[in-house]
């Protein structure tokens, strides 16, 4: 997996993810960095980074991140079925998305809540390298996965799908265990996930305003539910 610049980098470093090389067009400036923002990676990135012209980065990646520095990286291991394991925390399902920095946006929200993990179903690969810019590298922090045939049969825990004609989240609980479906940004939650939910929850909106971002939506749920579990 490519990672272009610095936080997903840190991220995937400090959430055990295996970083092979770390290139970066200025070492002293990104070892600066880090001294700054991740004082606890200082050695390992030092052990890791090479130097490299702006055109031979430009030329690996596609493009020159702002902060000059990418990384090749495997993944963290081998991680538990999303759909059937015994959760603490809400999973998220992301029911046919379209935009992939909506999907890494999501994957942030639900590392820094600490949902269970992210589960897409649909085309988009969720760990596609524009996913892993939108979610600063946090798929490492939290498992993100795309679902397989059958998963919706598995799924266990009461499944929560959000729709506007649901009842209002603001008067219902988010067991720890919940899935929550979320449909694509245009569409909406399909047919099979819909007949399968136990309940409808529908976010608040102001009249007038037709709906919200797919992150932000996600992460009001989240919130929601960490409030809840606080209580």
């Amino acid at each position: 997996m490519l990672l272009e610049g610095f936080h997903p980098v840190k991220h995937a470093l400090r959430f055990g993810a295996r970083v092979h090389l770390i290139v970066a067009a200025d070492p002293a400036a990104v070892l600066a960095l880090t001294e700054v923002l991740a004082p606890d990676l200082l050695g390992v990135i030092g052990d890791r980074m090479v130097g490299a012209s702006r055109d031979m980065l430009r030329r690996l990646v596609g493009s020159v991140p702002r902060t000059e520095v990418a990384a090749l990286a495997g993944g963290p291991g081998q991680r538990p079925a999303l759909w059937s394991a015994d959760r603490t925390a809400p999973l998220v399902v992301l029911d046919n998305p379209r935009d992939l920095g909506n999907v890494g946006a999501v994957v942030r929200v639900v590392a820094g809540l600490g949902g269970s993990g992210v589960l897409t179903t649909g085309s988009v690969d969720p760990w596609h390298p524009a996913v892993l810019r939108g979610s600063a590298g946090l798929h490492f922090a939290t498992p993100v996965q795309h679902a397989p045939d059958g998963w919706l049969a598995g799924l266990a825990g009461p499944v929560l799908a959000f729709d506007a004609a649901g009842r209002d989240l603001r008067d219902q609980s988010i067991p720890a265990g919940a899935a929550l479906i979320f449909g694509s940004e245009r569409h909406g939650i399909g047919v099979d996930l819909r007949e399968r939910a136990d309940a409808l929850l529908a976010l608040p909106l102001t009249p007038g305003v037709s709906s919200y971002n797919l992150a932000t939506a996600v992460a009001m749920a989240l919130y929601h539910w960490a409030l809840g579990a606080r209580r």
